[in-house]
């Protein structure tokens, strides 16, 4: 490092020593106050500071402590210790103040070309460092690498391609010169500050006595670079306080962005956020919910993982595991790695690492037999061919998001303009020539050793060509980082052009001044980089508030070409300028996966398909969860439903579960089996009841017949067909008249049949009782009597329905209440009190009935009908009784079933019990229908 104050002029004259004590001590005064270089601007100008040399400072800084220390010291002993530690140096210093000290090697590795204005360019050109232990006994030798890194040479030709290409230009920067100085940053921290600090303050003359104003090489007022971010931002902590401008082109570290920490900072390279964004989608796009996410220990990883755990969760996506391995991978770090990866059930893998460390995975891979993973790419080796070599069957079918690829006019007959005569500009060329064609340059400038048979190597020829071989120097089919570079030199182009053209009043700064040319100060020149807006090879180039440019990555599948050799095939895009849900576009029929025809499977627990729902594990991540069934009455109509959907009351789940159907409707039809049996027997009791009135009219005359009290014999068989008739309004679907009439047939049918039952119970009781001495109780129960007994037990219950058809009456429902795949069409009572009054009124009478008959059961067999009606009204009791609990704890059409079946049953007993043992004397006994035999005992 130069001892000097970075950005001195070298064209201001040395002042006078007692100007340089002024100064340096207000220089030590700010410093010892812990104020920055810009707080002196209050107090002096920049031009008056530049002169003074970093020796004098120190001098006037140690005399300043000195004082300090004195006068803060009582005893003199201390006070003549520190004088004498200190005026010392200060002696040596103060001899030594005329000559400029380069702490630092003469060394031509740079690429330098004068002009006036000088961009500086900070590159990776060599990477992984042997490793080296100082002894501190001599001076240490300078760092050595293993590895040339092609792709960063290209990226400088394309810098100084970009300004040749400025320069000739008549529109742009016509009054002034670009020049370049351009140094490599070893993508090491401790080489990229030298670099920068060299950039920044221009190389000093190496002659002994020399000035440090006298510097050979200009100082550069922005920088080009670093490619990776954190060295990116160790080289703004250290230039950030003098505001020069660090314009990156390959740094994407969303931590860039915080302006209050790296204010001096822009990119031409989208910032992670956007990248995070673009695979979050991508995961989500293909229903990737379980994903392992791995980086190398770095701050472009660690704020790259931090943000794609903050954007998965939008869309529920899992993170499997997160492992960050070392830059260099030891035994133990790969283990460790390889044990996470292999153990997981995740076949998706999101890398944010380079090419180097990929490598060592992908070996260690191969050799544990883990083929099957699916890679994603991060932009740092979406495009990376190095690795297709010796890894093309475990990296086919990749995906990732690169940079945007442009088409640079011209460039690539530029970097083939390399030859053997032009190996000697700069060590830089004649090291990728010798590496390239494994040769040995006469007089090289090479002091690289980057493989163990150097020594072998015979003298280049100088026939060696670059069209006889592949270099990723002159491959321009994916001219991405190279682009950015390209854009970086035009918005520095662009900057200064408008500097130089800005009209006084018009301009950016306070009261409409514009910027310095002469010289050119870092910090203006970034105000104008900031509000630069052109356009180059068509596209829109401009900045956003925090220096970031707009986000636009090309989505890259790796495949398999005819030859073997890697095929990098845009599927897609990524554009954040344009709307949320339109960002992000694939093309699927372009894409070859890396297994099959179809995108892998990477989930922690399957999807669960319509007509279930996912039920969460305990302790683990909400993409581990179970496929629980809907439950009874609900559907879930889409894949991984979180909560099954209730159907209303008119639908039903179909069978799977996943949609709502319309209920049948459900009520007792003739065309259903049941029905057609309940119909089948209805009839058949309303013949044979037809049939027992047709056998009672022919033998009317009959004793049997005329001692049973023919007329009420007669009408009870009419009211009992039309009980059996009555049943057949039970079946078939319901309406408010079918409804009305059912309930109030039924009541009073039954009612006029019992009504007969007792009327015919009391005469044959009176009848008997008639007999007995004195007896006239047979002329106040005679026909007219009887009938009237029964029309009026009749109206009682016709009055009963008149009130309930009147109040609240029976009506058709469709019952929707129950858990079922039907609708429930049935007969809603209305009024139950009135239901069961109709029911009570029949009981109550056949409760008489049974009484009567029940005291008449000792008269004589041969008039004795009483014993029949006991028995009727037995079998009418145990059915209705039996009825009651069964009806009201069935639905449906069965629960029709079972009222149609108690009015059958009652009827048939009714029928059987009166009728068939009259039936059987007059058919199978008419020697016992006779008077004769009656009137026997």
């Amino acid at each position: 490092m130069e001892k000097y104050i970075p950005l001195l002029s070298r064209k201001k004259k040395q002042r006078s020593l007692s100007n340089k004590l002024s100064w340096g001590w207000l220089y030590c005064r700010t410093m010892l106050k812990g104020e920055t270089t810009n707080a002196i601007g209050s107090h002096l100008s920049l031009e008056k500071f530049k002169a003074i040399p970093c020796s004098f400072l120190s001098f006037i800084c140690q005399c300043v402590l000195y004082y300090q220390c004195v006068a803060g010291m009582a005893h003199h002993a201390i006070v003549f210790t520190c004088w004498f530690l200190l005026i010392v140096p200060m002696l040596c210093q103060f001899i030594n103040n005329h000559q400029c000290i380069y702490q630092g090697e003469e060394r031509n590795q740079n690429f330098y070309q004068d002009g006036d204005v000088i961009v500086g360019g900070l590159f990776p050109l060599h990477y992984t460092p042997v490793t080296t232990v100082w002894s501190f006994q001599k001076k240490p030798a300078p760092t050595e690498y293993k590895y040339l890194n092609p792709r960063a040479l290209r990226w400088m030709s394309t810098m100084t391609f970009a300004v040749m290409e400025i320069n000739q230009r008549k529109d742009l920067l016509p009054n002034l010169t670009l020049g370049y100085h351009i140094r490599d940053s070893s993508d090491d921290i401790p080489t990229s500050l030298k670099g920068s600090l060299l950039l920044v303050n221009g190389q000093p003359d190496m002659r002994q006595g020399s000035s440090c104003a006298e510097v050979r090489r200009q100082p550069s007022p922005v920088i080009v670079g670093d490619a990776a971010s954190g060295v990116s931002m160790a080289v703004l902590r250290t230039l950030g306080s003098f505001s020069v401008p660090l314009v990156s082109y390959f740094a994407s570290c969303s931590c860039l962005s915080n302006k209050k920490e790296f204010p001096a900072f822009m990119r031409t390279m989208p910032s992670d956020e956007f990248q995070i964004k673009a695979l979050a989608k991508l995961v989500h796009y293909y229903q990737w919910t379980w994903v392992g996410v791995i980086g190398v220990e770095s701050d472009y990883a660690r704020f790259a993982v931090q943000l794609f755990l903050k954007e998965s969760v939008r869309y529920d996506v899992c993170i499997a595991y997160v492992h960050f391995y070392p830059v260099t991978l030891s035994r133990e770090a790969l283990r460790e790695l390889l044990g996470i990866i292999e153990a997981s059930t995740a076949t998706v893998i999101l890398s944010f690492s380079g090419e180097l460390e990929l490598q060592t995975i992908l070996k260690e891979c191969r050799r544990q037999n883990i083929t099957h993973l699916q890679w994603i790419a991060s932009e740092a080796w979406a495009t990376a061919k190095t690795l297709w070599s010796d890894f093309s069957d475990m990296l086919q079918g990749t995906l990732g998001f690169a940079i945007r690829k442009a088409e640079i006019p011209n460039l690539y007959s530029y970097l083939r303009e390399l030859n053997t005569s032009s190996l000697h500009v700069s060590s830089f060329l004649g090291e990728f020539w010798e590496e390239t064609f494994n040769c040995r340059i006469n007089g090289s400038l090479n002091t690289h050793i980057h493989k163990e048979d150097v020594k072998n190597r015979g003298p280049c020829s100088g026939e060696e060509s670059l069209d006889d071989v592949y270099n990723p120097y002159t491959d321009v089919t994916q001219l991405r980082v190279s682009y950015n570079v390209y854009k970086a030199v035009y918005v520095i182009a662009h900057a200064l052009h408008d500097m130089s053209t800005c009209v006084p009043g018009e301009g950016p700064f306070q009261n409409g001044t514009c910027g310095s040319l002469n010289p050119i100060l870092p910090w203006q020149l970034l105000r104008y980089m900031k509000r630069t807006s052109f356009t180059t090879l068509g596209e829109d180039v401009r900045f956003d508030e925090n220096g970031d440019p707009i986000a636009s990555y090309d989505l890259m599948n790796w495949q398999v070409a005819e030859d073997g050799s890697l095929l990098l095939v845009k599927v897609g895009f990524f554009d954040a300028s344009l709307e949320e849900d339109k960002d992000l576009v694939i093309n699927e029929s372009m894409i070859m996966w890396h297994r099959g025809d179809k995108a892998p499977e990477s989930v922690c627990s399957k999807s669960c398909l319509p007509g279930s729902r996912k039920a969460r594990r305990k302790g683990e991540p909400i993409c581990c969860f179970d496929c629980i069934p809907c439950g009874e009455g609900e559907i879930s109509n889409q894949t991984d439903s979180i909560d099954c959907l209730r159907c209303s009351k008119e639908t039903w789940p179909n069978q799977a579960r996943d949609q709502c159907m319309p209920k049948t409707l459900e009520y007792l039809s003739f065309q259903e089996p049941l029905g057609i049996v309940l119909w089948a027997v209805s009839t058949f009791g309303a013949f044979l009841t037809a049939a027992v009135l047709f056998v009672f009219v022919i033998y009317r005359k009959t004793p049997v017949i005329r001692g049973n009290n023919m007329e009420l014999s007669f009408l009870l068989l009419l009211f009992l067909c039309a009980c059996f008739l009555i049943g057949l309004t039970f079946i078939g679907k319901p309406s408010n008249w079918l409804c009305q009439i059912r309930y109030t047939a039924f009541g009073i049918s039954f009612a006029l049949c019992i009504a007969c039952i007792l009327a015919k119970t009391i005469v044959v009781l009176m009848a008997f009782r008639a007999t007995l001495p004195g007896s006239n109780v047979m002329k106040w129960f005679g026909p007219a009597q009887q009938r009237l007994s029964v029309i009026l037990c009749s109206c009682v219950q016709a009055l009963i329905c008149i009130i309930w058809l009147t109040t609240k009456p029976p009506s058709a429902a469709y019952n929707t209440e129950f858990m079922s795949a039907t609708i429930i069409v049935e007969c809603n009572v209305g009024s139950e009190l009135g239901f069961w009054c109709v029911l009570g009124y029949i009981g109550l009478l056949a409760c008489m009935c049974f009484l009567i008959a029940f005291f008449a059961r000792k008269l004589p067999d041969n008039y004795n009908e009483a014993k029949f009606i006991t028995f009727s009204m037995l079998i009418f009791f145990a059915v209705w009784i039996t009825f009651i609990p069964v009806y009201v704890s069935t639905r449906g059409k069965y629960m029709v079933a079972v009222h149609v079946f108690a009015i059958l049953a009652s009827a048939f007993g009714l029928l059987l019990c009166i009728f068939a043992p009259k039936c059987y004397i007059v058919l199978l006994r008419p020697e016992k229908n006779s008077k004769k035999h009656m009137m026997k005992k």
